[in-house]
């Protein structure tokens, strides 16, 4: 059977909207070290957030002087982010027509595997000026051993093939978090021809959960968006009860990876 990518994958890029408001409220910002660097290597202030969702990296490049336009295949997660202030259109960026417009950065905060990294590339090229960037994006979530054995357990008894139960029983925590995603889009850059050699950048922090944090999160996962409703509170139920045993919260170790390059010079499809 052949591998289906996950840009391939539309029916689960297009679910997070089901609940705009909870992923809003749960899911967590990037660093705001991150946020200046991408800024302070930009040439200009004018962003583009591929796959802005409900806004959460748009709020925090306006926070930090930035125009921000965002392109959002959900119309749910459009619709949030409107009312929050944003400019969003929405379209697949694929498909999307930039209308001449031409930006200082195009950015991707959680959303660039659900991109076709190569026509995603050629299209973040036409749209920036001389000197610009892509910075691409993702928060890495790791639960500490005793956490994340306590959870790989409910997903071994309630969804035992799901992705979910491999990966917080993985035997270690992973040296490269995200790295198939990053390696992926570092290629589609390369291939494209348009940009200058990639860089990895790396911000590690920490976020508490109570039990209350945790199960209001847990429903805007990709493996769990588009569960059944009782196999989600059969998750929900287990999750909770792990928590319960931890004491009532844990600890969790993010990793914010960022896969960047700038715009060659003279390129034939950069703007």
């Amino acid at each position: 059977m052949p591998t289906i990518e996950p840009h391939q994958a539309r029916q689960v890029a297009e679910s997070f909207g089901v609940d705009a408001g909870r992923y809003d409220r749960t899911r967590p910002s990037y660093p705001v070290p991150m946020v200046d660097r991408i800024v302070a290597a930009s040439p200009g202030p004018d962003v583009l957030d591929v796959g802005a969702g409900t806004g959460i990296a748009a709020r925090q490049f306006a926070a930090a002087g930035c125009t921000v336009l965002g392109v959002e295949p959900d119309a749910r997660m459009a619709a949030f982010a409107r009312r929050g202030g944003l400019e969003v259109e929405v379209s697949t960026f694929e498909a999307w027509d930039p209308r001449g417009r031409r930006f200082d950065a195009v950015i991707a905060g959680q959303a660039w595997h659900w991109v076709d990294p190569v026509a995603g590339a050629v299209a973040a090229a036409g749209v920036l000026r001389p000197g610009g960037r892509v910075a691409l994006f993702w928060n890495a979530f790791q639960a500490q051993p005793e956490a994340a054995a306590a959870f790989a357990a409910v997903y071994r008894r309630v969804l035992p093939d799901s992705l979910a139960a491999a990966g917080f029983g993985a035997a270690s925590p992973a040296a490269d978090p995200y790295g198939a995603l990053c390696e992926a889009a570092a290629d589609g850059l390369r291939a494209s021809g348009a940009f200058g050699e990639s860089e990895r950048w790396r911000f590690d922090w920490q976020r508490s959960y109570t039990r209350d944090e945790w199960l209001d999160q847990l429903p805007t996962f990709g493996g769990n968006t588009q569960l059944p409703p009782a196999a989600l509170q059969q998750v929900l139920a287990g999750m909770g009860a792990a928590v319960d045993a931890l004491g009532g919260s844990f600890t969790a170790l993010y990793s914010t990876v960022v896969v960047t390059a700038a715009v060659r010079s003279g390129s034939p499809t950069a703007g």
